[in-house]
């Protein structure tokens, strides 16, 4: 712009001396630069919003309202999207404060207008003026008579008419310009008004977030110790594979219809059934054997459940791995032939290509967690479950038919992580993207019950040592299934001491839990006559609704699952966010 002035300077005083055939005269009228109103100037974005073009402004106040708008069903239906929701706003915040600094820059930019046109309106006036005063006095013959040639008056007649054609294309700007600074204004005030009442929804979403986030951390800090511990227990249970973890098809833990399935003998009856239990994150080895018996390859096995992933088939394995109270042992010819993680049996009914995706994951994730073998990993199921007892029959063949096979991710070993059972749903975590594992509509065509995985829909009363706290089945009476709604009401609506919500069987746990009398003092739920289930497509239980005594009531997933596992008799208890309850 500064150089764009300084040749207008120029040109303009060339034309102006011409006009009034004096330098102190053009001087005297032209005390600052006529500003170029054909130059464009650029606004920078921060942020872009994505927009066509920088500095879009409308596209962006757009897209913010888009995003606001996505919000409502989140906050209203899914209060475990917490973090994402807050994300959301902070990035919705951060593009408002791009918009109000573009915002910012175009009222400064037409501030610097007006005063130009100001300037350009005063010079203007006073060339009219002195125009005027040059006409009454100018006569048309004196370039003739004052010149030696008529080519000399001629030109002089010529160097007048551009000049005055100068002027008047200067005047032509001077009007149109005048035009786009009042669309320009008009337009910077909807824009204000707009970013205004976008900035009033984020506050208000904000103000929403706080809320929750307090009453979730009021809810935590209520909690004692022992119930954390309890909430552990009763979450838990199997964490990481097949090999490693106790059988658990024990009598009267399957749903109806179940050959384990136990008729409690009373009615109305209460169970609540979980499909998979933690992590959910990674392959899951049930779902990966029943995809083999469906026919499909390692690689395909991988490449579902390690999505972003890269399968690299000629990778040098190292010559040795630390663990953990073993020392340094043989990579490929003893740490992978010890891996205890999931049967070999598998290999003989259908399953082969999941014990060479077993094969896989296991290999990528020890060089993951070893830095490629200079660390040292554990033999435990905390990392995963190595025995000296080497096998020789379809593991060593899984391991060598996939020997120099490794994931890797952005250039890394992936950490690959896996599990027994996710449910027919694994879970988007620690940079892995969650799928439907699931054939058709779940859960019928889920792989994990292809497979025929024990712990798919399953109904927990023991303890992982095989204590039962007196219970010989999962079922609950109407009376105990109202008592954990009490339990929520405390929990989640107040009205009682948060610390006494724990199960009533004190000789397991201890402590000074509400009787049901009193929990249904508070909450009023006396009994539970019907239920209904609603699960999202992300593969959680959304929410439970209970007819109750008091009418129907409808709990979000989460909340009904700290409340069932602080409250629900002995050890029975819901390991996974996705779950079922049933009603005989």
């Amino acid at each position: 712009m500064r150089k764009y002035r300084a040749k207008r300077i120029v040109h303009s005083t060339k034309l102006i001396i011409l006009f009034f055939g004096s330098i102190s005269l053009a001087l005297a009228i032209l005390p600052r630069p006529i500003p170029n109103y054909h130059s464009l100037f650029t606004i920078s974005a921060e942020p872009n919003c994505d927009s066509p073009g920088p500095g879009d402004i409308d596209y962006c106040l757009a897209k913010i309202q888009e995003q606001l708008d996505a919000l409502t069903p989140a906050q209203e239906t899914n209060k475990q999207e917490l973090a994402k929701l807050k994300a959301q706003l902070a990035s919705i915040s951060k593009q408002i404060t791009g918009v109000s600094a573009q915002l910012t820059r175009v009222e400064s930019d037409i501030a610097q207008r007006e005063e130009d046109l100001a300037y350009t309106k005063e010079i203007f006036e006073e060339k009219a003026a002195n125009h005027y005063k040059f006409i009454r006095l100018y006569d048309p013959l004196m370039p003739f008579l004052s010149s030696t040639d008529a080519s000399e008056a001629f030109r002089e007649i010529n160097f007048r008419q551009k000049a005055a054609d100068e002027d008047r294309r200067t005047m032509e700007a001077y009007a149109q310009d005048l035009g786009n600074l009042k669309s320009d204004k008009e337009s910077l005030e909807k824009n204000k008004t707009a970013l205004s009442a976008l900035q009033a929804k984020v506050d208000k979403q904000a103000d929403f977030l706080a809320g929750e986030v307090a009453k979730t951390e009021s809810y935590l800090s209520s909690l004692t110790s022992r119930q954390n511990e309890l909430l552990a227990l009763k979450a838990g249970g199997f964490s990481t594979s097949v090999g490693d973890t106790p059988a658990t098809l024990e009598p009267c833990s399957g749903a109806p219809g179940s050959s384990n399935f136990c008729d409690p003998g009373f009615r109305p009856a209460f169970a609540a059934f979980s499909f998979g239990a933690p992590h959910r994150t990674g392959m899951s080895q049930y779902g990966a054997y029943g995809r083999s018996k469906s026919g499909q390859s390692a690689e395909t096995i991988l490449s579902a459940y390690y999505q972003g992933g890269e399968l690299r088939k000629d990778y040098p394995s190292p010559a040795t791995i630390n663990v953990s109270g073993y020392g340094s042992i043989p990579f490929e010819d003893n740490y992978l032939l010890g891996i205890y993680e999931v049967p070999e049996s598998w290999g003989n009914s259908g399953g082969f290509e999941a014990l060479k995706a077993q094969a896989v994951a296991a290999r990528s994730y020890a060089l993951a967690v070893t830095n490629g073998g200079s660390g040292t990993i554990c033999p435990t199921e905390s990392c995963q479950v190595y025995k000296p007892q080497l096998k020789s029959g379809k593991w060593r063949e899984a391991v060598q038919a996939t020997r120099g096979w490794v994931m890797m991710r952005g250039g890394s070993f992936a950490t690959t992580y896996y599990a027994s059972t996710s449910g027919g749903f694994t879970i988007s975590q620690w940079g892995w993207s969650g799928i439907k594992d699931a054939s058709g509509d779940w859960p019928g065509t889920a792989y994990e019950k292809v497979s025929a995985s024990p712990w798919f829909y399953k109904g927990w009363y023991k303890a992982r040592s095989g204590a039962t706290c007196g219970r010989s089945h999962p079922w609950l009476t109407s009376e105990e299934m109202a008592d954990i709604l009490n339990a929520w009401h405390v929990l989640y609506q107040g009205g009682g001491d948060a610390s006494r919500v724990s199960p009533i069987d004190t000789a397991c746990w201890g402590g000074n839990p509400y009787s049901k009398s009193e929990l249904a003092g508070i909450g009023g739920y006396n009994s539970a006559s019907s239920i209904s289930v609603i699960y999202s497509t992300n593969g959680s239980t959304l929410s439970v609704t209970f007819g109750t005594n008091k009418g129907s009531i409808s709990v979000s997933g989460e909340e009904l699952k700290r409340a069932f596992n602080l409250r629900a008799p002995g050890y029975i208890g819901l390991k996974s966010t996705l779950f079922n309850i049933e009603k005989l």
